[in-house]
């Protein structure tokens, strides 16, 4: 074609050279104006009928190819492949220039193809409800550092026109190189082997790490770092070999096994423990739900006291019922009685040891409601009820004295 525009100008008596330059510079232009024509036509034309055409039908993973922008990308290569077409048109030596680096633009376009349809992958397996104990984003990116290292290694081997093969023998000299460089994504790759196969964290799991400052759910899971959303809406990023090297709580067990713990103490001032009366024990027992608890225990002290020839109540020796054994009574029946707490696993009312803030009375039982917000509510009306029954059995609670009760004396 160049010879034939030549010997146009030159038939018009146009002096070689000038006609020569003339002629690559005509071409140019009806080359560039023909990858401009083709450009517009892929994109305006050709492309919206594939967009017309996946948006009618009933796949999903076409829309995600579409959404990640695959088919837009391959469209960039009709322009490079119609310049290395016509690069035989010019003199040998820009023909095998041109062919170079039309070359290179291809294998870079088909990265940034093998890029977005890697992320399509990930975003088509996330709809899978495998993809949240299995993530595989990082073996994703692992894919695609061997794709951005495969095609720089093409790219520079087109471009000063060696074999690939000829790079790939001095590799060897860099691996030390390359492993430094790529230290964290090797020691990530590792990591995510390891906490894939022994399934220690999965998407949305309640994950605990105070090194790190992360205490909330796992929103995502790369090849280098885990990312933790915590409650107060800030991102904690861990990086992943971290998790494996480093110890961390999941809350996940909690979670499947539906009950969250409630292990909480009310603290009773020992100066209101006593003995109960007949008297206190005929109020109690007007107390629903520990009527026959306190008939049952007031026969046990009777018999005793009978059999070991106790008449005095009031003696060390024999038995008698106290306040706190029966509110601690009270405790447990009301927490069988509750319906939001978990039956079917422990429940226990038990004292701690005392110390400077009187006798701690412990809870230990399960809410069958493992939502935040649902169990807070219902240990907190756990305690607003048993802190205002508490008086009625004669106990107080313990407090550091306040200017009010130093007004009151």
């Amino acid at each position: 074609m160049i010879e034939f525009i030549l010997n146009w100008f030159t038939g018009y008596g146009v002096d070689q050279n000038t006609a020569r330059y003339l002629s690559n510079g005509i071409l140019v232009i009806l080359i560039t104006l023909l990858s401009i024509f083709a450009n517009f036509m892929t994109t305006k034309v050709v492309l919206r009928v594939i967009c017309l055409l996946i948006n009618n039908n009933n796949f999903k993973w076409d829309t995600v190819l579409l959404e990640r922008k695959v088919f837009h990308r391959l469209s960039h290569i009709v322009p490079a492949i119609i310049i290395y077409s016509f690069a035989s048109a010019f003199s040998d030596q820009m023909t095998i220039i041109i062919q170079r680096f039309s070359s290179a633009y291809i294998v870079l376009v088909g990265m940034s193809v093998v890029d977005a349809l890697l992320n399509s992958v990930d975003d088509i397996y996330r709809n899978y409800e495998l993809s949240r104990n299995k993530p595989i984003k990082g073996y994703l990116q692992v894919t695609k550092i061997s794709v951005y290292i495969i095609g720089g290694i093409v790219i520079i081997a087109s471009i000063i026109g060696q074999s690939p093969l000829f790079l790939l023998s001095g590799i060897g000299a860099l691996t030390a190189v390359i492993l430094l460089v790529f230290k964290d994504s090797l020691l990530g790759l590792v990591a995510g082997i390891q906490l894939s196969s022994n399934d220690m964290i999965r998407l949305g799991d309640w994950i605990e790490m105070p090194k790190y400052g992360a205490n909330g759910d796992v929103i995502d899971i790369s090849l280098n770092t885990v990312k933790v959303e915590n409650s107060d809406k800030t991102i904690t990023t861990i990086p992943a070999y971290a998790l494996v090297s480093d110890s961390f709580k999941n809350w996940r067990g909690m979670t499947e096994s539906g009950g969250r713990r409630i292990n909480r103490s009310i603290y009773i001032d020992i100066t209101s423990i006593v003995f109960c009366t007949d008297e206190r024990l005929e109020e109690f027992e007007r107390i629903d739900g520990i009527a026959d608890y306190i008939r049952a225990k007031r026969h046990e002290v009777t018999v005793y006291n009978l059999e070991n020839k106790i008449a005095n109540l009031k003696s060390v020796k024999g038995m008698s019922l106290t306040n706190i054994g029966i509110f601690r009574a009270y405790i447990q029946t009301y927490l069988k009685s509750n319906p939001n707490i978990h039956h079917d696993m422990v429940q226990l009312v038990r004292q701690l040891p005392t110390g400077e803030y009187g006798l701690p009375l412990n809870i230990y039982a399960f809410t069958n409601k493992t939502e935040w917000v649902n169990y807070e509510n219902i240990q907190s009306d756990l305690f607003d009820h048993l802190l205002a029954v508490v008086p009625q059995f004669g106990l107080r609670v313990f407090q550091r004295p306040t200017g009010y009760d130093i007004k009151l004396k």
